[in-house]
């Protein structure tokens, strides 16, 4: 057995077979193009494409398009799809300005380097909802970039001025001769030109893709079993890698019983001890999950201090309740008025206290990397993720090599919202750099379902304290609330001390609501267990907390909460207009209880959410059976500002509901004695298809600023569906899931 806790030198092996899969750089570097856009190296050189930027992010075509001799376009999108259409949505905005239909598209995500650092020119991340909204405006400047110096090409061969040029998709037109060019004629003697300065863009009202419903790109393969996933990638000479993790965060392996039996096993090529966890590699992954999980091995406990290690007495209950009881105000996030003294001479004060639990990700797609060291000295890695020069330069550290010396491949995601981030102990591939730099050969390290449920960065457990005064005219005046744990971001980002983690606040504080009087602070709480970003981030528990404290405002001063919400958005029109929509969308705003067709007895609730950059309306329909929570109808309105496809937004609204539902229905993960309890989706369930409601959606261009779709839809839903549940059963629920309630005594 070989102790792996760090990595050496790098070292020689002769099995740099090539993927089963053609590899980027070997399909770039023998390519049919007529123009090769990007820098292709020979094969073998370890990059696929050029690192040294020219110019600012975004804006060298060479880094972003291939335009293929039958006029069609291979594309390089800074950003991973990961289901949420960033690959067609990327076509269409690129192909309205190039003029190439977005069908004629290939595109794959970028590999590292500077070239693709669209956020901010410092960073790529695909999260957030950021992508098209922080790429938009630079991508048209590409297509159109592109498609100029085409036409200056087009001019020089046809020895006519520019002006007399047009293009129709794939191909340059001069229209007093009759005469067409395709763009594939085109485009090697395009690349010798110089890239020009300005362009001019189209105009939206002529746009003929962007703000249009696009089929997906990913449709056909995902449909027919061709898409590739990480988890589907085979190298020449691999071993196939599986682990068995300490059950408690900080625990180290120890002894091993039966390492001896079973190395005898079938297939079984080696046994390694890892940090945290034991390995075995064997000649197929059933045979290595099979040998590592007959492994008997002793769990030494972590040293004292040790950073992130799990108490063995902890528990989510108690890390529930602990937070609860944590006293104080805590640092102010937002402050606006006097809420202390509005509160003091309100007619009416009204308290209450919010919690919602961790949440796994629980990804379809389990954890997995497949590494080699080449015969350079490179290390080459197809492993899912969310950012790539980040895990580039991670994998570097563990490798103990120099960053330009690893090549990152990014599949498309079988998993997302967060769970492809870099979260130390929670993702495989530095395991499996160490695994093949011992065994001198490819490695395929799969995460089995139960050790990904135990390693899975989850989503922190939130505790809000909220307090409000109510007037005498039975408006809100005072509005006071204190988020107690922590958030994502200031783990992973780094936390400042004297500041406000936003991730713990937001879907609290920057609320639109006219209350006069408001502060919102927060008291951060190390939280022992592996925490992560989730799907919306603090909006998804966040502006469950809010929005159904607000209707506890809205009825102790006896007001509609629908209608209490229009008057405190008077002065926010473009709120006010989308709540108008989505009570429109819903055929009228009634609160209930009221009987349906079916004779059901049944009531709505109303949440609204301003969730990266967008702004979204909600009204959830809801009755009661067998002591359980039928939701029947949730509409949803929402203003992303400007869009670019409407069927992807749909696609993400319906989406989001089934999750939003989903976690507020039946989601939590339960700690106990340090480990948690749900291994696999029998103690873990998720939304099932028959308790998934008919979704409405309506699209409401502000013409804001553009917004984020993938996780805007989600955090409207849980508050939507608790505040109709308090009209049928009368009581507050501020505590998620449902499932932990029998509603049998209020079954109408």
């Amino acid at each position: 057995m070989k102790v792996l806790d760090h990595i050496g030198a790098p070292h020689s092996n002769n099995s740099a077979g090539r993927p089963l899969n053609v590899s980027r750089r070997g399909f770039l570097a023998g390519s049919m193009s007529a123009l090769v856009l990007t820098v292709a190296l020979p094969v073998g050189s370890g990059q696929a494409i050029a690192q040294a930027a020219q110019g600012t992010p975004g804006s060298r075509i060479d880094a972003y398009l291939e335009i293929l001799s039958d006029s069609t376009v291979k594309f390089r999108s800074a950003f991973v799809e990961g289901g949420q259409g960033i690959y067609t949505a990327m076509a269409q905005i690129v192909g309205e300005e190039l003029d190439v239909d977005p069908v004629n598209f290939q595109v794959e995500t970028a590999p590292p380097g500077p070239d693709y650092l669209l956020i901010g020119g410092q960073m790529r991340f695909t999260g957030g909802s950021m992508s098209v909204r922080t790429s938009y405006d630079a991508m048209r400047k590409l297509g159109a970039t592109a498609r100029q110096m085409l036409l200056q090409a087009a001019s020089v061969r046809l020895g006519v001025p520019v002006e007399e040029l047009s293009t129709e998709p794939g191909q340059v037109i001069h229209t007093v001769t009759g005469q067409s060019i395709p763009y594939g004629d085109l485009a090697e003697a395009a690349a010798d030109l110089p890239v020009p300065e300005t362009v001019e863009l189209r105009s939206n009202d002529s746009f003929r893709w962007i703000g249009k419903p696009q089929d997906r790109l990913d449709v056909r393969d995902k449909s027919t079993g061709r898409a590739q996933y990480a988890i589907d990638l085979t190298l020449e000479d691999m071993l196939f890698g599986a682990v068995q993790h300490a059950p408690r965060l900080g625990q180290e392996p120890g002894d091993v019983a039966n390492e001896a039996d079973v190395a005898a096993m079938p297939g079984v090529h080696s046994i390694h001890k890892l940090p945290g966890a034991m390995a075995v590699l064997a000649d197929s992954w059933w045979r290595a999950r099979m040998a590592v999980e007959k492994l008997e091995v002793s769990w030494n406990e972590a040293p004292a201090g040790t950073l992130h290690a799990m108490p063995a007495d902890f528990s989510s209950e108690g890390r529930k309740e602990m937070l609860k009881a944590t006293p104080g105000e805590g640092i102010a996030f937002e402050t606006e008025g006097d809420a202390a003294a509005a509160l003091a001479s309100s007619a009416r004060v009204i308290e209450a206290a919010y919690d919602a639990p961790y949440l796994a990700h629980g990804q379809l797609e389990p954890p997995s990397a497949l590494v080699r060291f080449n015969d350079d000295g490179s290390l080459e890695m197809w492993v899912p993720n969310q950012a790539p020069e980040m895990f580039q330069g991670d994998a570097a550290k563990v490798a103990g090599i120099s960053t330009d010396k690893v090549i990152i491949h990014s599949p498309m995601l079988g998993g997302f919202f967060g769970r492809h981030f870099l979260y130390q102990t929670a993702n495989p591939y530095p395991q499996a750099i160490m695994l093949s730099r011992a065994s001198g050969r490819p490695v395929k390290l799969l995460w089995s379902r139960e050790e990904e449920f135990l390693r899975d960065p989850v989503r922190p457990i939130g505790t809000v304290r909220f307090r409000a005064g109510i007037g005498e005219d039975g408006l809100p005046v005072a509005f006071d609330a204190v988020a107690v744990g922590e958030g994502p971001t200031g783990r992973w980002y780094g936390r400042q001390p004297g500041k406000v983690d936003s991730s713990s606040v937001e879907g609290i504080a920057g609320k639109p609501y006219a209350i006069a009087n408001r502060r919102v602070g927060q008291i951060h709480v190390d939280d022992p267990a592996i925490i992560g970003f989730w799907r919306s981030v603090g909006h998804s528990m966040n502006d469950f907390f809010y929005e159904t404290f607000f209707d506890e405002m809205a009825d102790a001063g006896e007001q509609d909460p629908y209608e209490l919400r229009l008057k405190l958005l008077e002065k926010s029109p473009r709120h006010k207009t989308l709540l108008e929509a989505v009570g429109d969308l819903s055929g009228g705003w009634k609160r209930g209880p009221f009987e349906a067709e079916d004779g059901t007895r049944r009531a709505r609730g109303v949440a609204m959410a301003s969730p990266f950059g967008s702004e979204v309306a909600t009204i959830a329909e809801v009755s009661l059976k067998d002591g359980e929570v039928v939701v029947h109808d949730i509409w949803v309105a929402i203003d992303p500002g400007s869009i670019v496809n409407p069927a992807i937004i749909e696609a993400q609204v319906n989406s989001a509901v089934a999750l939003g539902l989903s976690s507020a229905l039946l989601e939590e993960v339960v700690y106990t004695d340090g480990m948690p309890e749900a291994r696999n989706y029998d103690m873990y369930p998720i939304l099932p298809p028959e308790r998934m409601p008919r979704v409405h959606v309506r699209i409401a261009e502000s013409g804001a600023p553009m917004g984020g779709i993938g996780e805007p839809g989600l955090p409207g839903v849980p508050p939507a569906v608790v505040n109709a549940l308090a009209v049928l059963t009368g009581e507050r629920i501020r505590s998620l899931p449902l499932s932990k309630y029998d509603f049998s005594g209020a079954n109408g």
